[in-house]
C-alpha cells in the first residue's frame, strides 16, 4: 500500500497564502524578491493530515518517535524539553574551544555582501530565476566553536558532527548527556557560524543554498584542519562517522554537503530544512535550487549511504513566491522530501511538529536528543575511537 496520498498543493492553500501577505517581516529566509510581493507575518497553519502530504503516526502528545523506528510521524502541540536538553550534574562536561576565521584568508569563500534593504527581481523569461544586482565583495568574520568531549582520548580519532549557524549551545550539552548516558559514541562538535546576511546575493546563502559542493570542500580544506592543528585532535575520514545538522537554509546546507560529497557526510540532521528554490546564482544544472532535491535528483539517483532525519513545523514558513513559481513552501518541500526518500527506500525519520514555527526551539529542545540517538544508531567504527 502507498505510503502517501495523492501530491497535491490544495488550491485553498494557495488562496489563503495570498490573503495573508502582510508588510514585510523578516524571517530566517528573506523573501526571494520585492517584486513578487512580501512574506507572510502569520503563515496558515498546516493539517498534517491535508491531502498531498504523507501518511504520518501520530503521537501521544509531548511523545518523540522511537530511534528504533523510521518513517513518517506527527508530534506536538505540546513540547516539553528532553532531560538531555538541560546541563546534568551527574554528566562529564566537555571543553568548547573558539576561534575566528577571517575573509581573507579563505581561499574559497572571500566575502560578498548584498545591499541592505535591496532584492533581487524576477526574471521575466524565467520566473524561477532571481535577477539580483546589489550584491558585491565585503570582507565577513566567522565564529567557530568546537566541542570535546570529556571522554576523548589524545591521538585517538574520533567521529564528529558539523553545524551550520553556530555557536549552538544546546548541540553542546545535549552530547554531554548522551555520551555519559552511553546512546551514542562520544564524538567531536564542529559550531561554524555563517558568514553573514541572508538568502540570495549574501554570503549565508552562497555558502548555504548553493547546489554544490563548495561549502563541504570548505569545511575539509579551510575549517578542518585548523581543529586539528589548534586542539590536537584526530578526526575520522570514515564518512559513517561523519554527520552535518542545520537549520532552515543550514538544514538544505547540511544535506548538499552529503549529497555532493557522499564520501565525507552520511548523516544528516535538519530542522525546517529550506528544500525551496533559494540558490544563487543561478545553476542551470539545478534551476530549481534545493527543489531538485525531491523534483529530481532523489528519485533520479541510485540510493546514497545516507542517514537522513527531517522535522518541519505546522506554522513553518510560506512565501509569497510560492505563488509566482510553486517552489517556496517549506512544508510541502519536506513533505515531498519524505516522499521521494521512502520511495527511494532510504534510513529516514520525519517528524511534523503540531504548534511549531520555523526552527521553533521548543520543539528542538524535544526532539535533540533522541534525534541524534537515532542518526547515530547504526553507527559501528572501523576500530575503536576510544
Amino acid at each position: 500500500m502507498s505510503n502517501h496520498r495523492f501530491p497535491a498543493l490544495a488550491p485553498w492553500l494557495l488562496l489563503l497564502a495570498l490573503s495573508l501577505c502582510a508588510q514585510r517581516h523578516r524571517t530566517v529566509d528573506e523573501p526571494v524578491g520585492r517584486s513578487a510581493g512580501p512574506s507572510i507575518t502569520q503563515p496558515p497553519i498546516r493539517d498534517p493530515h491535508a491531502r498531498g502530504y504523507v501518511l504520518a503516526t501520530e503521537l501521544a502528545d509531548g511523545a518523540n518517535p522511537s530511534p528504533d523506528s523510521d518513517g513518517n510521524f506527527i508530534i506536538g502541540p505540546t513540547h516539553i524539553p528532553a532531560a538531555e536538553s538541560s546541563k546534568q550534574a551527574d554528566a562529564p562536561q566537555g571543553t568548547v574551544y573558539h576561534f575566528t576565521m577571517d575573509s581573507k584568508d579563505s581561499r574559497i569563500y572571500p566575502g560578498i555582501a548584498r545591499e541592505a534593504n535591496t532584492f533581487g527581481t524576477v526574471d521575466p523569461a524565467n520566473p524561477a530565476r532571481l535577477i539580483v544586482t546589489t550584491s558585491h565583495p565585503a570582507p565577513y568574520t566567522r565564529q567557530v566553536a568546537v566541542y570535546v568531549p570529556k571522554q576523548y582520548v589524545a591521538g585517538t580519532e574520533a567521529p564528529f558532527i558539523v553545524g551550520a549557524d553556530g555557536p549552538d549551545d544546546l548541540l553542546f550539552t545535549v552530547l554531554d548527556n548522551l555520551i555519559a548516558e552511553g546512546k551514542i559514541p562520544p564524538m567531536i562538535a564542529i559550531s561554524i557560524g555563517n558568514g553573514g546576511g541572508d538568502a540570495q546575493g549574501s554570503q549565508r546563502g552562497l555558502e548555504y543554498d548553493a547546489m554544490n559542493g563548495v561549502y563541504a570542500e570548505f569545511v575539509e580544506r579551510e575549517v578542518l584542519p585548523q581543529i586539528k592543528s589548534r586542539y590536537k585532535v584526530k578526526l575520522t575520514q570514515d564518512p559513517a562517522g561523519r554527520a552535518a545538522m542545520g537549520g532552515s537554509s543550514g538544514g538544505s546546507c547540511a544535506l548538499i554537503m552529503a549529497w555532493y560529497h557522499p564520501e565525507l557526510y552520511h548523516r544528516v540532521l535538519t530542522y525546517s530544512g529550506t528544500f525551496i528554490n533559494q540558490q544563487w546564482p543561478y545553476n542551470k544544472r539545478t534551476p530549481h535550487g534545493a527543489w531538485e532535491f525531491h523534483e529530481r535528483l532523489i528519485p533520479q539517483s541510485h540510493r546514497k549511504s545516507l542517514r537522513i532525519w527531517m522535522e518541519v513545523g505546522d506554522q513553518d514558513l510560506l512565501n509569497p513566491n510560492v505563488m509566482r513559481d510553486g517552489m517556496h513552501d517549506w512544508v510541502v518541500a519536506n513533505e515531498n522530501m519524505a516522499k521521494v526518500l521512502a520511495s527511494k527506500h532510504y534510513s529516514y525519520q520525519f517528524v511534523f511538529a503540531r504548534n511549531a514555527r520555523h526552527v521553533d526551539f521548543n520543539v528542538k529542545k524535544q526532539t535533540l536528543p533522541e534525534a541524534l540517538v537515532w542518526l547515530w544508531k547504526d553507527y559501528r567504527p572501523a576500530k575503536a575511537a576510544f
